[in-house]
């Protein structure tokens, strides 16, 4: 029998991922809908089910707390902020700036409902943790087999 591990098809993720690439071509293609890209990015994030939590991690590196904001409306995540450039000096020279600097904005459609009375963010090390428990009802509930 072959060693290697057989890759289980996960179509939500393949959707999300084909998403994510149509937004791209869009973007490019005829400009981002957001205004200028100068001022606008797209921190990356993942998403991932556990013990009956979503988890969502977000790279946002060089922003303080204060100035991330993290929303739950029904079945969508929304986490925004901004990340501002250091005041530029006249005694600098830049060779080459790749950084993305300016406000963004997520609006993450979450793949099932959650308790936003739970909801928990956190932030180390430049990235946000939100922890997004479902609600007890959605929860799976070990039933007891009897015996007659």
């Amino acid at each position: 029998m072959n060693d290697k591990k057989m890759k289980i098809w996960e179509p939500f993720r393949e959707l999300v991922s084909m998403r994510d690439d149509m937004d791209r071509f869009f973007d490019t293609f005829f400009g981002s809908s957001q205004g200028d890209l100068e001022n606008y990015w797209k921190p990356a994030i993942d998403i991932e089910e556990s013990n009956g939590n979503l988890m969502v991690r977000a790279e946002i590196p060089g922003i303080s707390k204060e100035d991330i904001k993290v929303s739950v409306q029904d079945d969508m995540l929304m986490i925004s902020g901004e990340r501002t450039r250091e005041n530029e000096k006249k005694d600098k020279t830049f060779h080459r700036i790749e950084r993305c600097y300016g406000q963004f904005r997520r609006m993450i459609r979450l793949p099932a409902t959650v308790d936003a009375e739970k909801v928990k963010a956190t932030y180390k090390d430049g990235v946000l943790h939100v922890t997004l428990p479902k609600p007890e009802s959605l929860k799976p509930k070990q039933i007891d087999v009897e015996t007659k």
